[in-house]
Protein backbone atom coordinates (compact mmCIF):
# COMPACT_ATOMS: atom_id res chain seq x y z
CA UNK A 1 0.00 0.00 0.00
CA UNK A 2 1.27 3.44 -1.07
CA UNK A 3 1.76 6.46 1.71
CA UNK A 4 2.68 8.84 -0.03
CA UNK A 5 2.47 11.76 1.72
CA UNK A 6 3.96 10.29 4.61
CA UNK A 7 7.09 10.35 6.42
CA UNK A 8 9.35 7.25 7.60
CA UNK A 9 10.11 9.30 10.35
CA UNK A 10 10.60 12.04 12.83
CA UNK A 11 11.45 15.25 10.46
CA UNK A 12 14.79 17.38 11.23
CA UNK A 13 13.74 21.04 12.27
CA UNK A 14 16.79 22.20 10.34
CA UNK A 15 19.58 21.61 7.72
CA UNK A 16 21.86 19.05 8.52
CA UNK A 17 24.55 20.10 10.86
CA UNK A 18 23.76 23.74 10.12
CA UNK A 19 24.45 23.85 6.59
CA UNK A 20 22.98 24.31 3.19
CA UNK A 21 20.99 21.50 1.31
CA UNK A 22 22.30 20.77 -1.77
CA UNK A 23 20.74 20.14 -4.82
CA UNK A 24 21.13 18.66 -8.79
CA UNK A 25 18.52 20.26 -11.61
CA UNK A 26 18.14 18.22 -14.56
CA UNK A 27 15.24 19.50 -17.29
CA UNK A 28 16.01 19.13 -21.08
CA UNK A 29 15.07 22.93 -21.26
CA UNK A 30 17.25 25.34 -19.94
CA UNK A 31 14.81 28.06 -19.10
CA UNK A 32 13.13 26.08 -16.99
CA UNK A 33 16.08 25.25 -15.22
CA UNK A 34 16.81 28.93 -14.70
CA UNK A 35 13.39 29.24 -12.86
CA UNK A 36 13.65 25.96 -10.61
CA UNK A 37 17.61 27.47 -9.86
CA UNK A 38 16.88 30.75 -8.93
CA UNK A 39 13.81 29.67 -6.93
CA UNK A 40 15.93 27.32 -5.06
CA UNK A 41 18.90 29.48 -4.54
CA UNK A 42 16.57 32.12 -3.07
CA UNK A 43 16.97 32.60 0.58
CA UNK A 44 13.79 32.38 2.30
CA UNK A 45 11.76 31.03 -0.53
CA UNK A 46 12.27 27.32 -0.16
CA UNK A 47 14.45 26.89 2.51
CA UNK A 48 16.02 29.88 4.78
CA UNK A 49 19.11 30.05 3.68
CA UNK A 50 18.62 28.65 0.12
CA UNK A 51 19.40 25.27 -1.20
CA UNK A 52 23.11 24.91 -2.81
CA UNK A 53 22.35 24.07 -7.19
CA UNK A 54 25.81 22.07 -7.38
CA UNK A 55 25.20 21.60 -11.33
CA UNK A 56 22.35 21.13 -13.81
CA UNK A 57 21.68 18.45 -16.35
CA UNK A 58 20.13 18.67 -19.44
CA UNK A 59 19.42 14.86 -20.35
CA UNK A 60 19.20 11.89 -18.43
CA UNK A 61 22.67 10.24 -18.66
CA UNK A 62 24.09 13.78 -17.43
CA UNK A 63 21.55 13.35 -14.73
CA UNK A 64 22.84 10.40 -13.70
CA UNK A 65 26.37 10.98 -13.69
CA UNK A 66 25.94 14.27 -11.46
CA UNK A 67 24.19 12.56 -9.33
CA UNK A 68 26.85 10.19 -8.57
CA UNK A 69 29.47 12.75 -8.67
CA UNK A 70 27.67 14.66 -6.54
CA UNK A 71 25.75 13.06 -4.20
CA UNK A 72 22.97 15.59 -3.87
CA UNK A 73 20.39 15.91 -1.13
CA UNK A 74 17.80 16.68 -3.82
CA UNK A 75 17.42 16.10 -7.38
CA UNK A 76 14.93 18.14 -9.22
CA UNK A 77 14.09 15.66 -12.13
CA UNK A 78 11.92 16.22 -15.06
CA UNK A 79 10.49 13.05 -16.92
CA UNK A 80 10.99 13.33 -20.29
CA UNK A 81 15.04 13.91 -21.45
CA UNK A 82 16.97 12.77 -23.89
CA UNK A 83 19.28 9.43 -23.77
CA UNK A 84 17.42 8.22 -19.83
CA UNK A 85 14.13 8.73 -19.40
CA UNK A 86 12.95 9.93 -15.50
CA UNK A 87 12.01 5.96 -14.53
CA UNK A 88 15.48 5.30 -15.67
CA UNK A 89 17.45 7.95 -13.94
CA UNK A 90 15.12 7.54 -10.48
CA UNK A 91 15.97 3.72 -10.92
CA UNK A 92 20.17 4.68 -11.02
CA UNK A 93 20.24 7.64 -9.43
CA UNK A 94 18.19 5.66 -5.80
CA UNK A 95 21.05 2.47 -6.78
CA UNK A 96 24.10 5.16 -6.36
CA UNK A 97 22.89 7.76 -4.21
CA UNK A 98 21.07 6.71 -1.17
CA UNK A 99 20.43 9.69 0.55
CA UNK A 100 19.36 11.74 -2.29
CA UNK A 101 15.65 12.58 -2.29
CA UNK A 102 14.09 12.80 -5.87
CA UNK A 103 11.45 15.44 -6.99
CA UNK A 104 9.56 14.94 -10.05
CA UNK A 105 8.25 17.97 -11.80
CA UNK A 106 6.50 16.89 -14.88
CA UNK A 107 3.42 17.17 -17.24
CA UNK A 108 3.52 13.78 -18.08
CA UNK A 109 0.29 12.09 -16.78
CA UNK A 110 0.36 8.55 -18.67
CA UNK A 111 -1.11 6.30 -15.81
CA UNK A 112 1.61 3.35 -16.13
CA UNK A 113 4.58 6.16 -16.03
CA UNK A 114 3.23 7.44 -13.04
CA UNK A 115 2.65 4.45 -11.19
CA UNK A 116 6.64 3.40 -12.44
CA UNK A 117 8.17 6.31 -10.88
CA UNK A 118 5.94 5.54 -7.92
CA UNK A 119 7.46 2.29 -7.58
CA UNK A 120 10.78 3.03 -8.70
CA UNK A 121 11.19 5.22 -5.72
CA UNK A 122 10.42 9.04 -6.25
CA UNK A 123 10.11 11.18 -3.05
CA UNK A 124 8.03 14.04 -4.64
CA UNK A 125 5.85 13.96 -7.85
CA UNK A 126 4.67 17.45 -8.77
CA UNK A 127 2.70 18.67 -12.05
CA UNK A 128 4.11 20.94 -14.29
CA UNK A 129 0.62 22.61 -14.84
CA UNK A 130 0.36 23.06 -11.20
CA UNK A 131 1.61 25.95 -8.77
CA UNK A 132 4.70 26.51 -8.30
CA UNK A 133 3.83 27.45 -4.70
CA UNK A 134 3.36 23.62 -4.02
CA UNK A 135 6.61 22.66 -5.10
CA UNK A 136 8.40 25.47 -2.80
CA UNK A 137 6.50 24.14 0.10
CA UNK A 138 6.77 20.56 0.20
CA UNK A 139 10.07 20.49 -0.58
CA UNK A 140 11.38 21.03 2.67
CA UNK A 141 9.28 18.07 3.90
CA UNK A 142 11.02 15.86 1.43
CA UNK A 143 14.24 17.17 2.41
CA UNK A 144 13.60 16.11 5.74
CA UNK A 145 12.30 12.55 5.18
CA UNK A 146 8.47 13.32 3.89
CA UNK A 147 6.94 11.85 0.75
CA UNK A 148 4.40 13.80 -1.61
CA UNK A 149 2.80 12.93 -4.34
CA UNK A 150 0.05 16.06 -5.72
CA UNK A 151 -3.55 14.73 -6.00
CA UNK A 152 -3.52 14.67 -9.48
CA UNK A 153 -1.33 12.43 -9.86
CA UNK A 154 -2.73 9.96 -6.53
CA UNK A 155 -6.13 10.21 -8.74
CA UNK A 156 -4.54 8.76 -11.72
CA UNK A 157 -3.54 5.74 -9.62
CA UNK A 158 -6.33 5.27 -8.09
CA UNK A 159 -8.59 5.18 -11.21
CA UNK A 160 -5.63 3.12 -12.98
CA UNK A 161 -6.92 -0.50 -13.66
CA UNK A 162 -4.87 -3.15 -12.27
CA UNK A 163 -1.64 -2.99 -13.68
CA UNK A 164 1.63 -5.49 -13.72
CA UNK A 165 4.01 -4.91 -11.29
CA UNK A 166 7.35 -4.52 -13.14
CA UNK A 167 10.27 -5.28 -11.33
CA UNK A 168 13.26 -1.85 -11.83
CA UNK A 169 15.43 -4.49 -14.16
CA UNK A 170 12.37 -5.38 -16.17
CA UNK A 171 11.56 -1.57 -17.06
CA UNK A 172 14.55 -0.90 -17.65
CA UNK A 173 14.92 -4.11 -20.35
CA UNK A 174 11.36 -2.76 -21.68
CA UNK A 175 12.44 0.43 -22.69
CA UNK A 176 15.88 -0.82 -24.40
CA UNK A 177 14.16 -3.47 -25.80
CA UNK A 178 11.18 -0.88 -27.14
CA UNK A 179 14.14 1.16 -28.68
CA UNK A 180 15.48 -1.32 -30.86
CA UNK A 181 18.35 -3.07 -28.96
CA UNK A 182 19.62 -5.88 -29.21
CA UNK A 183 20.02 -8.37 -26.52
CA UNK A 184 23.60 -7.92 -26.68
CA UNK A 185 23.54 -4.20 -26.41
CA UNK A 186 21.00 -4.71 -23.79
CA UNK A 187 23.35 -6.48 -21.79
CA UNK A 188 26.49 -4.31 -21.93
CA UNK A 189 23.99 -1.31 -20.91
CA UNK A 190 22.54 -2.84 -18.02
CA UNK A 191 26.10 -4.90 -17.34
CA UNK A 192 24.56 -7.94 -16.88
CA UNK A 193 24.34 -11.36 -19.04
CA UNK A 194 23.03 -11.68 -22.54
CA UNK A 195 21.00 -14.55 -20.44
CA UNK A 196 19.79 -12.55 -17.56
CA UNK A 197 18.12 -10.23 -20.58
CA UNK A 198 16.76 -13.47 -22.06
CA UNK A 199 14.76 -14.09 -18.49
CA UNK A 200 13.90 -10.50 -18.13
CA UNK A 201 12.37 -10.73 -21.61
CA UNK A 202 10.52 -13.77 -21.00
CA UNK A 203 9.11 -12.50 -17.45
CA UNK A 204 8.13 -9.53 -19.31
CA UNK A 205 6.19 -11.62 -22.15
CA UNK A 206 4.44 -13.59 -19.05
CA UNK A 207 3.79 -10.60 -17.06
CA UNK A 208 2.02 -8.37 -19.99
CA UNK A 209 0.60 -11.39 -21.49
CA UNK A 210 2.00 -11.05 -25.03
CA UNK A 211 4.08 -13.24 -27.53
CA UNK A 212 5.97 -11.24 -29.58
CA UNK A 213 7.95 -8.00 -29.32
CA UNK A 214 5.55 -6.15 -31.58
CA UNK A 215 2.75 -7.54 -29.16
CA UNK A 216 4.99 -6.32 -26.74
CA UNK A 217 5.29 -3.12 -27.64
CA UNK A 218 2.24 -2.45 -28.64
CA UNK A 219 0.83 -3.59 -25.02
CA UNK A 220 3.49 -1.10 -23.74
CA UNK A 221 2.41 1.63 -25.30
CA UNK A 222 -1.36 1.39 -24.65
CA UNK A 223 -0.55 1.17 -20.54
CA UNK A 224 1.72 4.20 -20.71
CA UNK A 225 4.74 1.27 -19.87
CA UNK A 226 7.12 3.09 -21.89
CA UNK A 227 9.55 5.45 -21.23
CA UNK A 228 8.80 8.96 -22.72
CA UNK A 229 12.20 9.77 -23.18
CA UNK A 230 12.26 7.04 -26.31
CA UNK A 231 11.84 8.10 -29.84
CA UNK A 232 9.78 5.44 -31.33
Amino acid sequence: MIKPNSTDGKLAPTAKSGQKYSAVIADDHQIVRAGLRLALETPGLVEPDGICVLEEAGDGLSAISAGKRHQPDLMLLDVSMPHAGGVEVVVEVKRWCRNTKIAIFTGISAPGIVGNLVDAGADGLFSKAGPNEVLYEKIPHILRGGRYIEDRFLQILENEPQRSVLTDRERQTLNMIVAGNSNKEIANGLGISVKTVEKHRTSLMQKLNVSSIAQLMARALKDGLIDPAIEL
